[in-house]
């Protein structure tokens, strides 16, 4: 197929983990063009991108530059929009997520696939603080409710967490892993950097299919307990759970936290959510994206294909 008469998706935040991962496999698949929206156009990631075949576009992601994005996405059939981690008390996520969406209906673009978690403020009926997953919630009904064809993304707790956030440290020959949940309790967890691409892939592929869903990304459901066995089997490093899920926990493992209060108030609301009411809601199916895509990392493939072995990494956004 002659690249011109390939679909154009843009990608907003393309530089992130989600980013990055729908721009390779939008080009691998070689069925789409890949317009690249990013701040800056001389940063390594972006360089990267437009190695494998993305044009870029600078833009900034922030508010009050809605004309700037819709010239940017202008012309594209699809569209894939994310809103950049904020930390409270930084409130800007929910309009941030309106005004692409609004650009988006403005350029003309013809499906979107947004990134998206649940509404813990609803569903714990204000119980839990966790505004990086209701604000999300807010511009996906606010999607809703514009005229465009639209679909969503929404990924389970990324493995990355852990080697970028909550970084282990050795004690003698024994690493001490923290963990942000109870040690047993089972949890969805995915690599974004691989598993968001297929689906969104999916998703470009058959809009009509997919028009007006919610499309859970899950690597594996899996408890700390086994985390830290599969880690001490795939290393050979003895290692010791250790617990980050309390706020005394948190706090004597990662201290650093402890400067931003609303911080520590987001990241122990999100944990307590995902105990007390589930990560995801019932209604969704968390084998589909498995089912999808077969090659999904579960924890121990993750553990092999990074050669992860304590040590902090960091990914970008």
């Amino acid at each position: 197929m002659p690249t011109i008469e390939k679909p154009l998706i843009a990608i907003v935040g393309a530089t992130s983990k989600q980013g990055r991962s729908v721009v390779t496999a939008l080009l691998q698949s070689q069925r789409f063009r890949v317009r690249a929206l990013t701040r800056k156009k001389d940063t390594s990631a972006a360089q990267s991108l437009e190695a494998l075949g993305a044009e870029i576009v600078t833009v900034p992601l922030e508010l009050g530059h809605q004309k700037d994005l819709v010239a940017a996405l202008k012309g594209a059939d699809g569209a894939f929009l994310m809103t950049p981690p904020i930390a409270p008390p930084e409130t800007i996520e929910a309009p941030l997520g309106r005004q692409l969406a609004d650009a988006a209906v403005e350029a003309g673009v013809g499906h979107i696939v947004f990134s998206t978690l649940e509404n813990v403020d609803k569903v714990s009926k204000g119980t839990k603080y966790a505004p990086h997953f209701t604000d999300k919630a807010h511009v996906a009904d606010y999607i809703r409710g514009l005229p465009i064809s639209h679909s969503f993304v929404m990924l389970a707790f990324f493995y990355t967490n852990l080697l970028e956030y909550y970084v282990p440290r050795f004690e003698g020959d024994t690493i001490l892993l923290p963990i942000y949940l109870p040690e047993d309790f089972r949890a969805p967890f995915v690599d974004p950097l691989t598993a968001t691409g297929p689906v969104v892939l999916e998703i470009f592929s058959n809009p009509a299919l997919y028009n007006g869903k919610t499309l859970p990304i899950v690597g594996d459901v899996i408890s700390p307990r086994e985390m830290v066995e599969a880690f001490q089997r795939v290393t050979g490093i003895k290692a010791e759970y250790r617990n980050a899920f309390t706020r005394d926990g948190l706090l004597r493992h990662f201290p650093e936290f402890a400067a931003n209060e609303l911080l520590v108030r987001e990241l122990l609301g999100m944990v307590e959510y995902a105990v007390e009411y589930g990560y995801y809601g019932k209604e969704h199916d968390l084998d589909w994206s498995r089912r999808l895509n077969p090659d999904t990392l579960n924890w121990e493939r993750y553990l092999r294909s990074t050669g992860w072995r304590g040590d902090k990494r960091s990914f970008g956004l």
